[in-house]
């Protein structure tokens, strides 16, 4: 072992591994980092042993090259963070050898190694997501947080305890935090706006031609518009069943909110009252507008459970702020007896992802949600079997390099929402997610009981000035937005 393993040897008393049984199956770690692919620039995959039982955990990772990291500790390893860096900086576009040992009560085991892959694609600078306790009928402390994806640090754009209500809705510009849209719900109801990295300015949305306030953002890539759904929403709570919790449209609309103009831009079929309309997205070229689309339910019809939503899209003229005549269906999932939401296209146009479901737009507490890929090129669709597992995989975003994805997932317990990561290639294929590195992966997740909600990744920090922000959200000012509504055009 180099000087590099000898400085990363804690935990244990630096106990030796001696005497052990040669197990011949693979650990059972936790997180299951087995087999992952990962970028160079990764916080360290620290792991404890799944049955909690281990008195000390060993962990030596080792190139071809001879070069070897080690750590070891009681309930987690803890590779040193500069040495961890430099030993996959070296191996970009190889893969490490990770042999891990654990010492139970009738002493050491070691498993049969497994190897993590270092991807040549990096990942961006860290993710900005919603921390809710898994709750329905009110909120408490909720903030709103970001996460440096290569180290362990993070810290909160702006907390509740600062204002009251609720924050959520947030969204950046490909992952660039100088455009920001920022939704705050309660009395002092307000979207929090920045462009181009200027000042933050507090607007109210509603307008006497919308069903109410902007939701759902999604930005244009020119950085002018932005993407917005109005949804009048109703929650079910189920007595028994698969899914706890059901929030479904009884109203939906879309419209585009022209930043340089300060209005909404409006189109006759996209604010259809036969037609639930929600989650609106920008095509990689700016171009489109995808979105869900579902036909609305009778007045008196309770069967929420038939509410199915296809994958749409309309042309969208940048130039001029208008849209196309014409409303096309991209994926049918209807005719599947599915449901689609979250779509998100890549930023490199190959590609989109969106969540598949049952039934209904909300599907994170649906316990079937899987993620699929739509192949824009050809108009296939296929299940990202690398990214899905047996519980909930539902909201989801791009890096801005478009080679990975964060998925939310709630494979871990069932319950809490978790950040994973999985690589996409060029020609589509996935591979396996891993969660989200902790310090101490199992007292972290164990201690915290939060979900993580919407990840966003961000190219750079913020730099969003919370205490400013609370003093413009308590403030009773809010700027209010101009109409522009096109006439009615041919179905």
């Amino acid at each position: 072992m180099g000087l590099m393993g000898l400085m990363g040897l804690i935990g244990c008393m630096n106990e030796t591994v001696s005497d052990a049984k040669k197990e011949s199956a693979l650990p059972q770690i936790y997180p299951d980092y087995i087999g992952v692919t990962v970028p160079a620039n990764i916080a360290p995959l620290d792991f404890c042993m799944k049955d909690e039982k281990a008195l000390c955990i060993d962990a030596v990772v080792t190139d071809s090259h001879g070069n070897s990291l080690h750590a070891q500790g009681e309930e987690s390893v803890d590779f040193d963070m500069d040495d961890w860096h430099t030993l996959l900086g070296q191996n970009s576009g190889d893969s490490l050898s990770v042999t891990v040992s654990a010492k139970y009560d009738d002493g050491w085991h070691t498993y049969s190694p497994f190897r993590i892959y270092v991807s040549p694609d990096s990942i961006d600078y860290g993710i900005c997501y919603r921390l809710i306790e898994p709750g329905y009928e009110v909120w408490s402390k909720m903030g709103i947080y970001e996460r440096e994806l290569s180290s362990f640090d993070e810290r909160p754009l702006i907390e509740n305890t600062q204002f009251e209500g609720c924050v959520n809705c947030h969204s950046f510009n490909r992952g660039n935090p100088d455009d920001m849209s920022l939704h705050i719900r309660g009395p002092h109801g307000a979207t929090l706006l920045r462009h181009d990295g200027g000042p933050l300015t507090a607007y109210n949305t509603k307008t006497d031609k919308t069903l109410g306030l902007c939701v759902y953002p999604y930005w244009h890539p020119s950085g002018r518009y932005v993407a917005y759904s109005t949804n009048t929403t109703r929650q079910l709570f189920h007595s028994a069943g698969h899914n706890r919790v059901e929030v479904f449209d009884e109203a939906s609309d879309l419209q585009v909110y022209d930043v340089e103009k300060n209005e909404l831009l409006l189109s006759p079929l996209l604010k259809n009252e036969s037609v639930y309309e929600t989650y609106p997205v920008f095509s990689a070229d700016g171009r489109s507008l995808y979105f869900c689309a579902a036909q609305a339910l009778p007045e008196d019809s309770h069967e929420i459970d038939s509410i199915r939503y296809n994958l749409c899209r309309i042309d969208f003229d940048p130039t001029t702020g208008t849209f196309g005549d014409k409303i096309d269906v991209i994926v049918d999932a209807v005719s599947l007896q599915k449901s689609v939401s979250f779509p998100r296209p890549s930023y490199d146009g190959r590609f989109l992802c969106y969540t598949l479901s049952d039934y209904g737009q909300f599907s994170i507490w649906h316990h079937e949600a899987d993620l699929w890929l739509l192949d824009l090129a050809t108009g296939e669709s296929r299940p990202m079997m690398g990214a899905n597992s047996n519980d909930t995989e539902s909201f989801h975003n791009w890096s801005s390099s478009s080679r990975w994805l964060v998925v939310s997932s709630r494979r871990d317990d069932g319950l809490f929402t978790r950040p994973y990561f999985c690589h996409i290639d060029e020609k589509g294929n996935v591979t396996k997610a891993f969660m989200l590195p902790q310090q101490n992966p199992r007292s972290f997740y164990r201690d915290r009981f939060f979900s993580f909600n919407v990840p966003e990744f961000i190219i750079k920090p913020t730099r969003f000035d919370g205490r400013k922000a609370s003093h413009i959200i308590n403030d009773e000012y809010r700027k209010n937005i101009g109409v522009r509504e096109e006439n009615a055009q041919q179905q």
